[in-house]
């Protein structure tokens, strides 16, 4: 099953597969051969980052794959040592050619970074758009002020922003702003990093559904509105299984019980140069 426009979130006139591979920590001929699986099983969203040092190998996995440039979904990210008006369009036309391509479908800046002014980066990300080097743009780990801060500043809309979202983090906050303003929330790490798998309470609803606790994730994020997940595995089985996700639905029941599992400390990615996140 390929995902297609019934399986997208519109988001200011981007149309964003709900389901992406991601590719964080994949590298080499590991990360060419999960790009392939993961478009032969049905991935239309692909997602990686200049700091992932996996562009290339992004890159020869869509071009191998033999899937049609205009069929996947693909989003870079443009790393905070870039933020500069000077540096940002230099180094997205850098990931172009490391990926093989004319143009990304979504370009994010990936961190907030303090030092560089926030409009000069909006107006430089901005740009690369109206230059056709991608064809929607967006940010990533961004709280609420800051990303309403840069909705303001970006002359061009944005579709997304890509946070951590799992069961044991609660980011209706974010959520719910990134509905009022028309954005697509993009949940990275929504497996939680595999810690949530022997949770007694997937567990149980999984084996309700036949399905894998896994599957039970995912399907509680999509089944959100305005809720993209980009799951990543080198495993062949789990990137298989991690998009067999459309053939079922959780009950109210179901998805508030996964709700109820969020905690003060659920946050897994916090590093030294992260924002004051909400909440």
């Amino acid at each position: 099953m390929s995902i297609d426009e019934r399986s997208c979130v519109e988001a200011n006139g981007a149309s964003i597969p709900v389901l992406g591979f991601g590719t964080w920590q994949l590298e080499g001929q590991e990360c060419v051969e999960a790009v392939k699986t993961a478009l032969a099983c049905g991935y239309r969203h692909i997602d990686t980052a200049q700091v992932y040092d996996n562009e290339s190998d992004v890159g020869a996995g869509l071009a191998e794959s033999g899937v049609a440039r205009d069929e996947a979904f693909v989003t870079t990210k443009v790393w905070m040592d870039q933020m500069e008006e000077a540096r940002l369009q230099g180094s997205v036309e850098l990931s172009l050619k490391r990926l093989g391509l004319d143009h990304v479908d979504l370009l994010l800046i990936h961190w907030p970074n303090p030092d560089v002014p926030l409009k000069e980066t909006m107006a430089a990300l901005s740009e690369v758009k109206r230059f056709g080097m991608t064809h929607h743009i967006g940010i990533s780990n961004f709280p609420v002020a800051l990303m309403e801060e840069a909705i303001a500043l970006a002359s061009e809309p944005l579709v997304t922003n890509q946070v951590e979202y799992h069961p044991r983090l609660n980011q209706n906050v974010v959520l719910d702003a990134c509905r009022r303003a028309g954005l697509a929330l993009t949940a990275y790490s929504p497996l939680g990093r595999g810690e949530l798998l022997s949770n007694p309470v997937l567990t149980e609803i999984a084996d309700g559904h036949g399905k894998a606790p896994a599957q039970v994730i995912l399907r509680w994020l999509i089944q959100q509105e305005g809720v993209v997940a980009i799951p990543r595995s080198g495993n062949p089985a789990h990137i298989e299984s991690n998009f067999d996700v459309f053939d079922f639905a959780l009950s109210d029941d179901e998805m508030a019980r996964i709700f109820a599992l969020a905690q003060p400390d659920g946050r897994m990615t916090d590093p030294d140069w992260a924002p004051q996140w909400d909440g």
